[in-house]
Parts: C-alpha cells; sequence; structure tokens
C-alpha cells in the first residue's frame, strides 16, 4: 500500500501537520489494539449477515485478526512509522496480507464510532480491573478490622483528642468508604458497557447495518441508540470515568495521610518493617513513610482528572472534534497509576503493625470525658448538667477517667457490622455482569 492513512484521498500532508495532528496516538493506541480487533471481529461477522461480505471473506478475515490478537497477545505488534493509528495499522496488516479483502473491512464503519468502541472496550476492561483492585484493598481492610477490633485509639476531630475509636473503627470506615466509590465504578462501567458501533461519524449508515448483532458480540449491556449521541459519548464516558478514578483516589489519599501522621513519633500507633520505610542521608534515626507520600501525591493529582477532562470538552459543539484526542493523554496515565497506587497500599498494609495499649498513656484520659458523662445520664443525671459537671472538673483538674467503653449500636466499636459492610460490597460487585462479557470475548477471539 501506497499509503497508510484511512482517509487518503491521494494526497500527502504537510509533515509538521501530521506530526502534531497525530501527537502521542501511536504509543497511547498500543493500548488499543487488543480491543481494536475485538471490535474488527464482531464488525466483520456483522457485515457478512447483511451482505456486505461473503462468507469466505468473512472466515478469511476472521482468521486473519485472530492471527493479530494472537501477536498483540504475544508482544510482537507494533504501530509502524508513518501509520497513523493502531486502525490504520491493523487495515493495513490485513490488506498486506489478504489483499483485497482487507480492503471491505472499513465498510459502513468510521474512525469516530471505531474509536469510540476501542474506548468503550478499553474503559470496560480497566474499570474491570480496577474494581478487582479496589476489593483487593477492601478485603484486606476488612480483615485488618476484624483482627484489631479490640485494640483502642485516640479518635480526633480538629486534630484534637476527642473520644475512644479503635484500629477495627478505623480500618472499616475505609473498608465502607470503598464500597461507595465501587458504586462509582460501577456507574462508569456501565457507561462505557454501551455499544457505539453502527454510529458511522455521527450520523449513521445507508447500509443496513445490524446494531443488535454488534452489541451481543461484544457483551455490551445495550446500544448507544442516538447516532450523534454515541458521537456525543466521546469525553462523556471518559469524564464519567475520571469521577469514580477520582473517588478511589480520594479514599487512598485520605488512609496515606492517616499512615503518615499514624507513623509519625508524635502519634506512634502504627509501624512498619524497616525494609518498607526509607532513610535521611544525614539523620540515622530517620524511617520515613515515603510510600505513602508518594501515594498520597498521586492520587492528589488524579483528584483532578475529571476537572482536566472537563477544560477539554466543555462548551464543544456535537460531533466529533480532535480536541477529544487528548483525552487519552491525560486519563490512560492516570489508570496505571491509580492501579500501581492502589497495590502499593495493599503491600504496605499486609505489613503493617498496630501499637497496643495507647490509651494507657494519661494525655488520653480527656478521651474518655464523654463515657462519664454518659454514665452519669445513664445514673438519672440530665444530660446537661453532667456535661457541665464534668467540663468544671476537667478545668480544675479533678477529672477521673473511667477508661471502660460499651458502645453497641450499629457501627460502633463494639459492632463494626462488617459483615454488612461486606454484603453492601458484593451486592455492588454483582452489578457488573462481568460473567456476559466474558463470554463474548471468549467467543470472539477464541
Amino acid at each position: 500500500m501506497s499509503s497508510t492513512k484511512l482517509w487518503d484521498k491521494g494526497f500527502e500532508p504537510d509533515r509538521m501537520i501530521e506530526e502534531y495532528t497525530v501527537g502521542q496516538d501511536r504509543e497511547l493506541d498500543m493500548r488499543l489494539a487488543r480491543y481494536d480487533v475485538e471490535g474488527s471481529l464482531a464488525h466483520i461477522a456483522m457485515l457478512e449477515k447483511i451482505g456486505l461480505l461473503t462468507r469466505e471473506e468473512l472466515e478469511t478475515l476472521t482468521a486473519g485478526l485472530r492471527e493479530i490478537a494472537a501477536e498483540i497477545e504475544a508482544g510482537r505488534f507494533e504501530i509502524e512509522p508513518g501509520t497513523e493509528d493502531v486502525h490504520s495499522e491493523v487495515e493495513l496488516m490485513l490488506t498486506r496480507r489478504l489483499g483485497d479483502a482487507g480492503k471491505k473491512i472499513h465498510s459502513g464503519r468510521s474512525r469516530n464510532d471505531q474509536v469510540l468502541v476501542d474506548l468503550k472496550l478499553f474503559l470496560r476492561d480497566e474499570l474491570r480491573q480496577i474494581a478487582g483492585a479496589v476489593r483487593t484493598l477492601f478485603d484486606r481492610l476488612q480483615e485488618l478490622s476484624e483482627r484489631h477490633k479490640e485494640v483502642l485509639m485516640p479518635g480526633y476531630t480538629h486534630l484534637q483528642i476527642a473520644m475512644p475509636s479503635s484500629f477495627g473503627l478505623w480500618f472499616g470506615a475505609y473498608a465502607e468508604t470503598l464500597v461507595d466509590d465501587m458504586r462509582l465504578l460501577a456507574a462508569a462501567w456501565h457507561i462505557a458497557n454501551q455499544n457505539p458501533l453502527g454510529s458511522a461519524a455521527g450520523y449513521g449508515s445507508s447500509f443496513p447495518l445490524d446494531r443488535k448483532m454488534t452489541t451481543r458480540l461484544l457483551g455490551f449491556d445495550t446500544i448507544d441508540y442516538n447516532v450523534i449521541y454515541a458521537q456525543m459519548g466521546r469525553g462523556k464516558t471518559e469524564r464519567v470515568t475520571a469521577q469514580a478514578l477520582s473517588s478511589v483516589a480520594a479514599t487512598l489519599a485520605r488512609l496515606a495521610m492517616d499512615n503518615t501522621m499514624f507513623l509519625s513519633q508524635n502519634f506512634d500507633f502504627i509501624s512498619y518493617p524497616a525494609e518498607l520505610t526509607t532513610g535521611s542521608s544525614i539523620m540515622p534515626h530517620k524511617k520515613n513513610p515515603d510510600v505513602w507520600e508518594l501515594i498520597r501525591g498521586k492520587c492528589n493529582l488524579i483528584q483532578g482528572l475529571p476537572n482536566q477532562i472537563a477544560m477539554m470538552t466543555t462548551n464543544l459543539p456535537c460531533g466529533y472534534n480532535r480536541d477529544l484526542q487528548l483525552l487519552k493523554e491525560v486519563l490512560f496515565p492516570a489508570i496505571a497509576e491509580l492501579r500501581s497506587c492502589i497495590h502499593m497500599a495493599v503491600y504496605m498494609l499486609e505489613n503493617l503493625q498496630v501499637k497496643e495499649h495507647i490509651l494507657d498513656d494519661p494525655k488520653y484520659d480527656y478521651l474518655f470525658s464523654v463515657e462519664v458523662v454518659n454514665n452519669m445520664v445513664l445514673n438519672g443525671v440530665p444530660f446537661r448538667e453532667a456535661y457541665k459537671k464534668v467540663g468544671i472538673d476537667i478545668e480544675n483538674g479533678n477529672f477521673k477517667a473511667e477508661k471502660t467503653v460499651h458502645h453497641t449500636h450499629e457501627g460502633s466499636i463494639g459492632n463494626l457490622c462488617t459483615d454488612e459492610i461486606s454484603a453492601l460490597m458484593q451486592q455492588t460487585l454483582d452489578k457488573f455482569h462481568f460473567d456476559r462479557v466474558d463470554r463474548a470475548e471468549t467467543e470472539l477471539v477464541k
């Protein structure tokens, strides 16, 4: 082939124009290669059904695409210099190997809906992997919560000692927060799990495309029905995905801050093996929580991702605009970064050691002031009178702590509701329908 561009009309663009418009597409598109092949396999099966391919051509193209899929899996696939993107490369390979049959693969399709379906398949898979990593982190936190539910620690408001807490309560809080994060991941996954293929350039096709067929073959839940809306999904899907990632990142950043703070000698609630910390070039006593600090910093950056995407997509007219190409440059690295942060958090928590008998220190006596007030109320003293008396005792130095805690209500120190929280997480995970996707992918690429 003389040209490696899907839009070739007999002329070559200015070199500077080409380099500027292609940008990082070749590098980033390597992550889409597998999904481009899957989308093409579904598309050609549909083309054969509506009579645009013969049975023989379908069999030849299917074998060719599965061969490319195997090369991608083995790490032998590459986008050649001068080839615009992964879509151009796959079609070029098919045409070189299969001749005219390869030139027919793009019938009834635009690069616009081809990119859309690749991105939907990619984001669907990436969100699934993030969800799996979040579940692993959730399970670790739940296990730690149950293991250390009897170990008390100080609770804080305004960074002032407030009331007794426990390591069980602390770990469990982050576990339940991840349930909400998983709900957002599920919402993003369902938005990604809609089929835009067949919308072409945003205005449909005069071919009698069977969009229900490609939806079924690719394991999508439903179709992006309106063809203009399907194109408007470019940017929206990325934005919703970014919001879900940002929610997970916010939880991780906060967990990282707690770990960093509690590891400080001023708190000294937890510890890590020396090999999981770093030292100082001048201070021999230092054991720095660099991993948690980096998790905090990276996750704070990820929390800015929805705004980045919003700034790139705000006030765009309907239909495709080249601005949307830039979304990959911020979203793809963020996905990889968040997954790495989750894995590192799990690894650190596997090695976390909690300190016992923290509250034996007299400086934590005031944590129990509310317990003293409540005990007086239980003995018939009006709450406001009990509160005032304990407050005066504290001011006069006469307060005597009663270091016992008896909390029984749901979600308290004595009733963590671990099983109920685990059930909420499982209910959320059950809504993803991963089995449907697995069956479709197996049938397509087997």
